[in-house]
């Protein structure tokens, strides 16, 4: 899906920058390697994400050799492997519980990955379904970090190239109104 068919899905309400609405988390990946600079510039941009008291308390494990992607594929739930085995990139997102806002701290530095992903022509896709402990096993984690997601990172393929099950919901996904996530004074 392209950014003028992705843009006909998606409206905003108020006026922001257009790689907001842009980016979206689709299944099918071509196996087109990522150039180094081009992968490494999304995990720069990650690397500037505010963090409480600067501690920038994220790590990203990845994978991208035939053995390091065998592993990660190990641990992740058949229903995620259907799709993200094509992708050539493969980062486990965790964080060490230097303060009571690691994990908000790790979610803004998938948030920077995501979008300078998205302005690399790159997308990427996070899950959840996957073994966490298993991965912490597998991946040698220390006890101190917090396991959060894995992100497939690639290039997008077309949606035919996916199960004929996952393929209807190849498409980017609306957002709720803006009037339901704010509340004034008190959550009401």
């Amino acid at each position: 899906m392209n950014k003028t068919q992705v843009s006909q899905i998606r409206k905003s309400n108020h006026q922001i920058d257009p790689i907001f609405l842009e980016r979206w988390s689709p299944r099918s990946f071509l196996g087109k390697q990522v150039p180094e600079d081009v992968l490494m510039s999304v995990f720069e941009a990650a690397r500037w994400a505010p963090s409480s008291s600067n501690t920038q308390p994220w790590r990203f494990i990845l994978a991208r050799s035939e053995d390091d992607l065998a592993r990660f594929h190990s641990f992740i739930m058949e229903g995620n492997r259907t799709w993200c085995e094509k992708a050539p990139v493969l980062a486990l997102i965790i964080s060490e519980r230097k303060s009571g806002a690691h994990a908000f701290d790790a979610g803004a530095a998938w948030g920077y990955l995501s979008l300078q992903a998205a302005r690399n022509g790159l997308i990427t896709h996070p899950m959840g379904g996957f073994n966490k402990d298993e991965a912490r096993e597998l991946l040698n984690i220390p006890e101190e970090f917090d396991i959060h997601a894995v992100v497939a990172i690639g290039y997008q393929g077309e949606k035919e190239a996916l199960p004929k099950e996952i393929q209807e919901r190849e498409q980017p996904s609306d957002r709720r109104p803006l009037e339901e996530s704010i509340h004034e004074g008190t959550f009401k």
